[in-house]
């Protein structure tokens, strides 16, 4: 081949050729290409005229045309061979293709190779079955047992060196399994006893200094009349004020259970308490133990409400709405024994529920005896971290599910923090290893938070929402929260935005039951399963800022022990490993794994799906009763004629809009095409703009955080709406949460074309 090509760049370099090309004349002969000579380019003429192209010889003319037929041809051949030759490797490649054959490699397809993953090509249509079942082979008894111990570590307050080395231990293991951690840093106000000048209550000759206290208390040193009011709930200060018993001035004495210590405060403060105290009873709590707490009735740093405690963030002084204005302190069952024995006043009524378990005494009702409290809390800066690692989606990387458990604790904290920390990351690993070996392809993306400061009512988590507000709500679908998981052995209970309770019926479903037979969903019987299982959210879970301030789909449940709805060791410095393997039969580890795959399982459904399992018909019902209770309330003001010129169907039109854009939306998942991205994530937009837009958009995040229509907390919600004697208040937020449900329907419609009119 090489001698063939020789010759024929020797016969097309032994002559020169000119630019004339062979072409008709105007008088239609044809004239040939002319050569040069090598030696000479012009020939002179025989009679001294001057240079001339003269026309080759006949013969040297035929020489040439045989050379570029002979040329043409050669070519052809050379490249038929050349074709065939080439066609002929890339067929044997194929055929020894898995053989142990080596074959030459150029070092540019050996980098390529080098740089290439070698873990197999996944399938991104893993069937759920198979899913499920990786995730349970990983969540196992065994990875928990270390886990938890890890974990077990002593007192850890909020902003300390021990919450912040335990924050850059999360952030190393996120490293380590190459999740992109980052942290989320913010500089707030805490308050703490003054280790100078312990709190006191004085009642007659006795003097105590309580262990325990209650962040956030008013400072001060107060005197009143001692009044027993049961749990402080509204019903409960009815009871006191029917028999008579002046509130105005006194310091309430109250047992822990049933609301929040921020509620108990707050209607105190509203009947016109100058303190309250509050104590562990032995009907609710087993040992007599100090209490642990805060009364900000709301969330985040109360010193920079509605916005992030940022460094760099310069903003007028202000004060959180929900910050009492009166003292608090809690004390011990033995402490609040003493009280009772001498407070005097008339017996409660046997049908009113005052009676608690402390024994040798009757309850009585008070209101005859001076007390003292003495609180003297100081506020201390503190710089807390927030530490983050994310697995990202496939698909819509932007839209994440996070699920989220508080790192810090007032004392041992195990069954508030140790176990949700050790849940988050055990899920985290698991999911991880999911995706790198087993080819695991989450459409959306995972993040998982390890919050501080949650013991002072959920600052770590609230400051981040707030820090990202514009944001946030677009982007994040669900909040899981994994706080306080494990309880107990033998019952689950679960609080939730409506539009996750289809998901966490299906869940309840496909999670074994830790007894041994049956699922969760079996577990404390099979009648009406909401009944059993959900639980209004009340203000302190910390869950609830995400789904009542960020309009977020929110969810936290909890295994507990049969016949109870509590840890009674939960917030006290008995809340250790012990205890709860005593509350859970020691089956702490396991009830662990069980919790960690009921999480999972949600927020894999929720980044798995091509459409979202948020079921929007579910807030159908709870509108139509909230908007039932208003209409009532109206239709008995208007008869009773302290109210005129009011509609209440206009209300009602709008909880129509709203099921209407709800059966749209079913329509149109029934409809769509899973396989059309850009179909799905249309829909799934809509689906994500339901809960964002029940919050009210008339009312200050600064002076009402909870802005939602019905789950949130302020004048105007739904629920207040139904309860108010005010009637120009009423006149007002009717009007306003009217068009906040209408709001609502138009934004879950989407194309501005198709919204709802007919309010």
């Amino acid at each position: 081949m090489n001698r063939v090509r020789s010759a024929f760049n020797g016969m097309i370099k032994s002559e020169r050729y000119s630019r004339f090309t062979l072409q008709p004349a105007e008088d239609g002969e044809r004239h040939i290409e002319v050569k040069l000579s090598d030696e000479a380019s012009e020939m002179e003429d025989p009679s001294g005229g001057s240079p001339t192209f003269r026309p080759a010889p006949p013969r040297r003319n035929q020489n040439t045309v045989c050379y570029l037929a002979l040329g043409t041809l050669l070519i052809f051949v050379i490249g038929y061979l050349l074709g065939y030759l080439s066609h002929r490797e890339t067929h044997v490649q194929q055929v020894r293709c898995g053989t142990e054959t080596e074959t030459e490699v150029t070092p540019t397809a050996a980098a390529a190779a080098a740089a290439a993953p070698v873990a197999p090509v996944p399938d991104a249509q893993m069937d759920w079955e198979d899913i499920t079942q990786l995730l349970a082979q990983k969540l196992t008894s065994q990875a928990f047992d270390k886990t938890l111990r890890d974990f077990d570590l002593p007192r850890r307050s909020a902003g300390s060196a021990e919450d912040n080395q335990l924050a850059s231990h999360i952030f190393d293991q996120f490293k380590e399994v190459k999740m992109d951690p980052w942290t989320d840093i913010h500089y707030v106000q805490l308050q703490t006893p003054n280790s100078t000048s312990p709190n006191r209550v004085k009642f007659g000759s006795d003097v105590f200094e309580p262990a325990g206290y209650l962040a956030y208390s008013e400072p001060g040193r107060v005197q009143g009349k001692l009044v027993y009011g049961n749990y402080g709930r509204q019903e409960d200060l009815d009871v006191l004020q029917r028999k008579n018993i002046e509130l105005r001035k006194c310091v309430l004495l109250l047992r822990a259970g049933h609301i929040s210590f921020a509620e108990q405060v707050a209607n105190a403060a509203a009947k016109g308490a100058v303190a309250v105290l509050i104590y562990p009873d032995t009907s609710d709590y087993v040992a007599d133990t100090a209490l642990y707490g805060h009364v900000h009735l709301g969330s985040g740093d109360p010193y920079t409400p509605g916005f992030p405690s940022f460094n760099h963030t310069q903003f007028p002084p202000t004060e959180s709405s929900g910050l009492p204005k009166i003292p608090a302190q809690t004390i011990t069952a033995n402490m609040a024994l003493a009280l009772l024995q001498k407070i005097g006043g008339p017996e409660p009524d046997a049908s009113s529920g005052f009676k608690g378990g402390l024994a040798s005494v009757s309850y009585r009702l008070g209101g005859s005896e001076d007390i003292t409290v003495e609180v003297n809390n100081v506020l201390v800066n503190k710089e807390i971290h927030n530490v983050f690692g994310v697995i990202k989606g496939f698909t819509d990387p932007d839209r994440y599910v996070v699920l989220g458990a508080q790192r810090d604790t007032w004392e041992t904290g195990y069954a508030k923090a140790t176990v949700g920390t050790s849940i988050l990351m055990e899920l985290a690993k698991a999911v991880h290893e999911m995706v790198e070996k087993d080819g695991f392809r989450p459409r959306r993306s995972l993040v998982f938070a390890s919050w501080s400061a949650g013991e002072y009512g959920s600052v770590g988590a609230t400051e981040w929402l707030e820090g990202y507000m514009s944001s946030i709500d677009k982007r994040v679908i669900s909040y899981i929260s994994l706080d306080g998981a494990v309880m107990g052995r033998g019952n689950f209970m679960a609080s939730a935005s409506p539009l996750l309770y289809s998901l966490l019926e299906s869940t309840m479903k496909g999670v074994k039951s830790p007894l041994g037979s049956g699922t969760v969903y079996d577990m404390g019987g099979k009648s009406n399963w909401e009944a059993r299982t959900l639980r209004p959210m009340s203000t302190d879970d910390p869950a609830y800022p995400f789904l009542a301030f960020s309009g977020i789909p929110s969810i936290s449940f909890h295994f507990i022990s049969p016949n109870t709805e509590s840890y009674t060791y939960y917030g006290t410095n008995l809340d250790t490993m012990d205890h709860l393997d005593y509350q859970t039969n020691h089956h702490t580890v396991d009830m662990a794994a069980v919790a960690a795959q009921f999480a999972g399982q949600m927020a894999l459904r929720l980044v798995h799906d091509h459409l979202l399992r948020l079921d929007v018909s579910r807030y159908s019902g709870v509108i139509t009763n909230a908007v039932v209770r208003v209409y009532g309330h109206i239709n008995k003001q208007l008869q009773d004629g302290k109210l005129k010129g009011v509609n209440p169907n206009w209300l009602n039109r709008a909880r129509g809009s709203f099921n209407r854009a709800a059966g749209s939306i079913n329509t149109d998942i029934l409809n769509t095409d899973v396989n059309d991205k850009e179909a799905c994530r249309i829909l799934n937009d809509r689906i994500m703009s339901v809960e964002h837009a029940l919050l009210s958009p008339y009312v200050s995040p600064v002076e009402t955080p909870f802005r939602h229509l019905l789950l949130g907390r302020g004048a105007h919600t739904l629920a207040s709406i139904a309860e108010t004697t005010d009637m120009e208040q009423l006149r007002t937020e009717l009007a306003l949460a009217t068009w906040n449900l209408q709001g609502c329907a138009n934004a879950m419609v989407g194309n501005i074309w198709d919204i709802d009119e007919q309010i």
